[in-house]
């Protein structure tokens, strides 16, 4: 048995029961290296194996293969679907006819970080990775440019890293070109670990705003608004 699992934000508190209960039942977890890590401090009697950034198929393949004779846990950061190893187990799962799989959800950094920040996610949404290095740069910025102008909430995941230091301002000034510079935005860096720290702010304010690639990134809709210091998007529930 091959569970694919969304483990939260990290920590045990934002880990569901399934997820938990599912990692209690392997015998073998397997993850990226910094996963890997956090789980290891809450069950530290288990067996591991962790591969880097970038060997995602290796990493998926050494599962299933252990999942023919053993049940194992293929650990993914928040929801096991979203940016997460659940397809590209199935879409390998045809050289491994002996591992059945099954998909645990999780609650995913969109969801996990707008708590943090208020309600920010109350109306329709779109979730967009600013990482070019599986969608080209082109498709990214078309799909920034129509979330934009159809007026959802955005929210961006990995909006930084060393070799792409820019993209979030870029991000923010495709944004600007249908939105206000007043634009309620956030961010919240480490959901639910140590040194977790947030901010409501501009779209101005975030352009300017260095972030790292354990940032998610929010960017309000035109009725976005501060309510007691939160990020809050109405649904107009109280026009009813």
């Amino acid at each position: 048995m091959l569970y694919v699992v969304g483990m939260g934000a990290g920590s045990r508190d934002g880990m569901t029961a399934a997820a938990e209960q599912a990692i209690i039942n392997s015998d073998l977890i397997v993850g990226y290296t910094k996963y890997v890590e956090l789980l290891r401090e809450i069950f530290p009697d288990k067996e591991y194996s962790s591969t880097g950034m970038r060997r995602e198929r290796e990493r998926v393949e050494r599962a299933l293969k252990a999942a023919e004779s053993r049940t194992v846990s293929l650990v993914c950061s928040g929801d096991s679907q979203l940016y997460g190893m659940a397809g590209l187990a199935f879409e390998l799962s045809e050289s491994y006819p002996g591992a059945e799989i099954e998909i645990v959800p999780g609650v995913t950094a969109a969801f996990s970080g707008g708590a943090v920040l208020g309600s920010p996610l109350t109306s329709d949404l779109a979730v967009i990775s600013l990482s070019d290095l599986l969608t080209p740069a082109e498709k990214i910025r078309k799909r920034l440019e129509c979330a934009a102008d159809c007026d959802m909430v955005i929210v961006l995941y990995n909006p930084s890293s060393k070799s792409r230091s820019d993209y979030l301002r870029r991000a923010c000034d495709i944004v600007l070109g249908y939105r206000s510079g007043d634009t309620v935005c956030g961010y919240v860096r480490n959901i639910g670990r140590d040194g977790q720290e947030s901010r409501v702010l501009t779209l101005s304010e975030l352009r300017e705003t260095p972030v790292d690639m354990f940032t998610t990134v929010y960017i309000g809709n035109s009725d976005t608004k501060i309510i007691g210091g939160k990020m809050v998007t109405p649904r107009g529930y109280r026009d009813v």
